[in-house]
């Protein structure tokens, strides 16, 4: 073989895949042939095989006939003697020669008949009817099987008894004549018959055909070459088997059927399986299904295992999240209270800035601007006497000027009263009005905690209607005696509250819980 180009794609063959594939190639197109020509080179091994080369005028060919064959041929292989034989063309790679493997062969005595069937063979195959895209394949379990054979030969019986001890099915045998002329015309009518019936109907339609014959010389066999039965047999759609004559018996019908058998009894094995096989065949794969799954089972389990054990216990995952979760949680309540205290203080520092003072204060200064535009407008309208025509559009000035100032007062008004209701929502005092109280230290200062407070510590509670003394109880505190009663001239004055401190530092940002 010559080299491929380097942008080649066409694969390279080594020597052995090209020979097995000619191989190959030759026993699938001549996988049946019939050769007719003198024998010459015979020779009998001691193994039992037979050696030999078929030759004519012009050509000749290697043979061979294996050992198992050599009893069923026809005549005995010597050396000049004319025959008519029968195999498949193969190789033998080893030594790329090409060779046919025999199976039968018979003395060429009748060859007008031969002749003739050979022509009808060809032209059948030349149709397609040979065609192995063609041959229907057999059902595995039939329940209904039609035998088309003589109701008195041996055939019938063998069949039946082999049927019988293999698959429990039914049985509907056509009678007919298989020798003779008129056998061909009865086979034919038996497959039509068979082809006809309905499924469901009163004779139940055969799953698969069997068309039998013992065996016997050409002549007695030439009722099943008959090209009208050849052609029935294709145009069935019933699967068909066919076995007539013995194993060395070639038919036309044997090409036609969807399976050849070499024998009646074959032919009853191809078209129904073994029970007991069947049965031990499903116990089996059940015992196999059953090994597989535990096995399955069992690997899954181990490797779970084995997974398991390299992976770290659940408290130790979690040991380190509960740590940091713990002392998140002891900082959240100090975190919480520096936040609280920070947002105090800026809110303080807001509610300094809210005063009505400073609101009305503004006002009254855009209030006297206003004012005093207005008297510039009557200046200047006094002193352009001489501008009557733009003195008579200064009403409408002056109505839009007071409309806009009606705007500006109001949108200032409105502002007013908004920061006003922020200025009460963010009183320290409101909570009062809904019932809570101030809790104050006798020197002023606002108590924020239980803890900024001692057991036995006097602390002055302020309502929103009055002020009250109290003590702060605790586990081995000693009550206070009661105080007397208070007069109206003797009761304690409030103590003044602490002014906020002023601003000396941006307001902070909220505090980090963490």
């Amino acid at each position: 073989m010559t080299d491929l180009a380097p942008d080649s794609n066409a694969p390279a063959y080594s020597v052995s895949e090209l020979a097995f594939a000619l191989k190959r190639t030759l026993e699938d197109r001549y996988g049946f042939v019939r050769l007719r020509g003198e024998l010459s080179k015979v020779t009998h091994h001691s193994n039992g095989h037979v050696y030999l080369t078929i030759k004519d005028d012009k050509a000749a060919i290697d043979g061979v006939v294996w050992k198992g064959n050599v009893r069923g041929l026809g005549v005995r292989p010597e050396h000049g003697l004319e025959v008519i034989v029968t195999g498949k063309i193969t190789t033998y790679p080893a030594g790329s020669r090409y060779q046919i493997v025999i199976d039968s062969m018979e003395a060429a005595g009748v060859g007008a008949l031969l002749a003739q069937l050979e022509r009808l063979k060809a032209k059948l195959a030349g149709e397609g009817l040979f065609a192995a895209e063609r041959k229907r394949p057999l059902p595995s379990m039939p329940a209904v099987v039609g035998v088309i054979t003589s109701p008195t030969g041996a055939v019938i019986r063998d069949i039946l008894h082999r049927i019988r001890d293999r698959w429990p099915c039914r049985v509907i045998v056509w009678p007919v004549v298989v020798q003779g002329d008129a056998a061909a015309g009865q086979v034919a009518g038996a497959i039509r018959g068979f082809n006809a019936l309905s499924p469901g109907g009163p004779v139940p339609r055969p799953d698969i055909l069997i068309v039998a014959r013992g065996g016997g010389s050409v002549e007695d066999l030439w009722a099943f070459n008959d090209e009208a039965l050849a052609r029935t047999v294709a145009e069935g759609t019933i699967p068909l088997i066919s076995a007539v004559g013995h194993e060395t018996d070639t038919t036309l019908i044997d090409f036609v059927s969807d399976r050849r058998a070499p024998t009646p009894t074959a032919a009853a094995e191809m078209a129904t399986p073994v029970l007991a096989e069947l049965r031990g065949l499903v116990s089996d794969y059940d015992r196999r299904l059953s090994r597989c799954a535990g096995r399955v089972v069992e690997e899954r389990r181990t490797r779970l295992q084995a997974a398991a054990r390299g992976l770290p216990r659940p408290n130790d995952l979690l040991a380190l999240a509960q740590q940091r979760f713990d002392i998140a949680a002891g900082r959240l309540d100090a975190a919480l209270e520096r936040n609280t205290s920070v947002h105090a203080q800026d809110l303080l520092k807001v509610t300094a800035r809210l005063s009505p003072e400073a609101l009305a204060r503004q006002r009254q200064a855009k209030s006297e601007r206003l004012s005093d535009l207005s008297r510039r407008l009557d200046l200047a309208a006094r002193r352009a006497p001489e501008r009557a025509a733009q003195h008579a559009r200064l009403p409408a000035l002056w109505d839009r000027l007071n409309a806009v100032a009606r705007r500006r007062l109001d949108r200032d008004a409105d502002r007013l009263a908004g920061l006003d209701k922020l200025r009460q929502s963010l009183n320290p005092e409101r909570p009062l009005e809904l019932g809570f109280a101030l809790v104050r230290k006798m020197d002023g200062t606002l108590a924020r905690s239980a803890a900024d407070l001692s057991a036995g510590e006097r602390v002055n509670l302020k309502f929103k209607l009055g002020e009250r003394d109290a003590v702060i109880d605790g586990e081995g505190a000693t009550p206070p005696p009661p105080p007397p009663a208070p007069s109206a001239a003797s009761a304690p004055k409030p103590a003044p509250r602490p002014k906020p401190a002023p601003p000396t530092a941006p307001p902070a940002a909220q505090g980090d819980l963490f």
